[in-house]
Parts: structure tokens; C-alpha cells; sequence
């Protein structure tokens, strides 16, 4: 048996996404227990380094943090599917980012945080692997018809949306702030 470029490339592929998503579900996992009793330090926000103020505001509420885990595990199983890895991996790459920012801004840990620019990392070489099907894909949602239509035409739908977009603020602002 022997194995071609192609062969090689889905292999590794294999393997680098498998390492992303094992680090997903643990991580994601992690999150029922992972914060618990942090919100519970005996300091004021002054006295708490960026690490404990970022744990205490996970720890704060559990909801927020098993939807994190949730939508970790989605990105997880997103990327272990050959068919969404693509979508995975954008999804995933939103969350790492925040985690990688977090990480950098809060002082966690230098290994959490090279853990997270390493699966993002990863994660950039699954696209750049896939980027032909990448680049179509932005290609389709890019394409939008350019059929030529009338300058009044053209004109009118702009005012149109324009007294839309005044009337969904008014909205907006009677909903947020009035109500």
C-alpha cells in the first residue's frame, strides 16, 4: 500500500485536527468544575491579580461558563467531522482568539496560554490546508447579484432603508431604555 501527497496531507490533517479536538472536549468538559469556588476570594478587586479577577467573573456565573464549555465542545465536534471541519474551525477560532486575548490581558498562566495560540495555530494550518474550498467558500458569500438597476430606483431604496433604520432605532431606544 502506499499513500500519495494527498493521503499524507489528510492524515496529517487528521491527526493536528484530533489534537484540537481532544484539548476542545477536555477543556469544554472542564468547565462543570472548572470555576467552581472561584468567585469566592477573599480579596477586593484591587488586591486580585488579572488571573483571580478573570476566574472570579467565570466563577460569578456557572450558566456562563457551561455555555462556554458547550460551545467549545461544538467547535470540537464541528472540526472532528471532515464535513464541518472548515466551519469548525472558523467557530473555534473565535473562541480561541477571545481565550488567547483573556490570557494575555488577565496574566493566566504562560502554558494556558501557549496551549490556546497553539491550537489556534493548528487550527490556521486546517484552513490553509483546505484553503481552495476556503477561498470558494468566501467567493460564494461574497457574490452578490451586480444586475444594473435605475439610479432613481437605486435612490428610492436607499431613503426607504434609511427611514427603516431611523424607525428601528426609535424602537430600539423605546425597548432598552424606556421599557
Amino acid at each position: 500500500m502506499t499513500f500519495d501527497r494527498k493521503d499524507k496531507i489528510e492524515i496529517f490533517e487528521n491527526a493536528i485536527s484530533w489534537i484540537v479536538v481532544f484539548a476542545l472536549f477536555v477543556y469544554g468538559g472542564g468547565k462543570i468544575v472548572q470555576f467552581d469556588g472561584a468567585s469566592e476570594i477573599n480579596k477586593t478587586v484591587s488586591e486580585m491579580t488579572g488571573m483571580e479577577l478573570m476566574w472570579a467573573f467565570y466563577g460569578y456565573s456557572k450558566s456562563y461558563a457551561l455555555t462556554l464549555g458547550l460551545f467549545e465542545i461544538i467547535g470540537g465536534t464541528l472540526i472532528l467531522m471532515k464535513r464541518t471541519r472548515i466551519i469548525g474551525c472558523l467557530f473555534t477560532s473565535t473562541i480561541l482568539v477571545n481565550v488567547i486575548l483573556q490570557d494575555i490581558y488577565f496574566e493566566v498562566h504562560l502554558g494556558a496560554l501557549k496551549a490556546a495560540i497553539l491550537y489556534q495555530v493548528l487550527l490556521l494550518i486546517i484552513l490553509w490546508l483546505n484553503k481552495d474550498k476556503v477561498i470558494q467558500s468566501i467567493k460564494a458569500l461574497m457574490n452578490f447579484n451586480t444586475s444594473q438597476q435605475p439610479k432613481d430606483k437605486f435612490v428610492i431604496k436607499l431613503g426607504i432603508a434609511f427611514i427603516c433604520f431611523v424607525l428601528l432605532r426609535i424602537t430600539e431606544y423605546y425597548i432598552t431604555i424606556k421599557l
